[in-house]
């Protein structure tokens, strides 16, 4: 319990850092991000001179000492309260979140327990068939695609199976023809947009969780245990799976536990590479367009979302080998 507790203490120390570099990176870069913005309708307003004010207070643009405009960024943070983006004037940055992460979160988490499910089960079938098939050509194969920017795996995708094959959908998340809805038409469309970006992913993360699996798994293999399984006379598919891989699993799963803390920037390139509309797509137009809340509010979602990953990992580890809770 006490291990519990100074790891609850450690994140909110973490999560309280990212909130203060948060707020004032921006504020330390060169430029004025809101007055370039509100150049943009000087003319329209120029009658009005007050309501220029009011949009930059509206914007964040306050002009009280950075102290207090600290203390109410946290106030309103924990409230919600995002600020209004600058690129989509007046929009709030909190419904641009709520828009984008659900697609993010759909093609990053089924990308990723995808890759998760295949890389295992290939590197345990390379790992107990020592130089088969698998071992002697996926393996390598996978480790070629793994060795290639996400980027350029998803530029190559797009144009050998959307461009020249036709086979899929070059961009967006769903078709012009469709609404969205749980009908049967926007869910095949939504799939069919999908097929590439999480094919372009497998490609790219696949040969990590092959790799880790197939080096755990050797090691496993000449474990006791499994060599008295072997002498016992059970099946190669019992010994492999039940007294192999299921130990050699943990490193596995703790990765796993990260990973899903970076789905939210796992497919930032692929997004954009195939305008596909979830948060790294926005996050790189929000770049492109100065738009600081916008960034402000992906950025710290992005280390929310890592610090709960890790603190999940740790209780995850704990309570898988009892030797690590009982360490602490």
């Amino acid at each position: 319990m006490r291990y519990l507790y100074r790891r609850i203490v450690f994140y909110l120390v973490a999560l309280w850092a990212s909130l203060t570099i948060n707020f004032f990176l921006p504020r330390l870069m060169p430029g004025d991000p809101i007055g370039a913005f509100l150049t943009r309708f000087r003319d329209q307003l120029a009658s009005d001179p007050h309501i220029l004010d009011t949009i930059r207070i509206e914007l964040g643009g306050s002009k009280d000492p950075l102290w207090k405009q600290y203390f109410e960024y946290l106030w309103n943070t924990a409230h919600g309260d995002l600020g209004v983006s600058y690129s989509q004037y007046p929009t709030p940055v909190r419904d641009i979140i709520s828009t984008t992460l659900p697609w993010t979160l759909l093609l990053a988490g089924s990308a990723t327990v995808l890759a998760f499910l295949i890389g295992t089960l290939l590197g345990i079938i390379a790992s107990w068939r020592r130089q088969g098939v698998v071992d002697r050509v996926v393996t390598p194969l996978t480790m070629f695609t793994y060795s290639f920017p996400p980027f350029f795996l998803a530029m190559l995708v797009l144009y050998f199976l959307g461009v020249q094959a036709g086979w899929f959908p070059l961009n967006h998340a769903y078709g012009d023809d469709v609404q969205i809805s749980w009908t049967p038409s926007f869910i095949a469309s939504a799939a069919d947009h999908a097929v590439l970006p999480v094919f372009a992913f497998l490609l790219y993360s696949v040969g990590g969780w092959l790799l880790g699996m197939r080096n755990v798994m050797i090691n496993t293999l000449s474990e006791e245990y499994v060599t008295m399984a072997q002498a016992k006379g059970l099946k190669d598919s019992r010994v492999m799976l039940r007294y192999a891989a299921r130990n050699a699993m943990l490193p596995q799963i703790t990765s796993f536990a990260i990973t899903i803390g970076y789905i939210i920037t796992g497919l930032i390139l692929i997004e954009d590479v195939f305008a596909y509309p979830g948060v790294g797509y926005t996050l790189v137009q929000a770049v492109q367009g100065s738009d600081y809340p916008l960034m402000q509010a992906l950025f710290l979602l992005i280390t929310v979302a890592v610090l709960a990953a890790n603190f999940i990992a740790d209780l995850l580890y704990t309570w898988l080998d009892p030797r690590a809770r009982a360490g602490h």
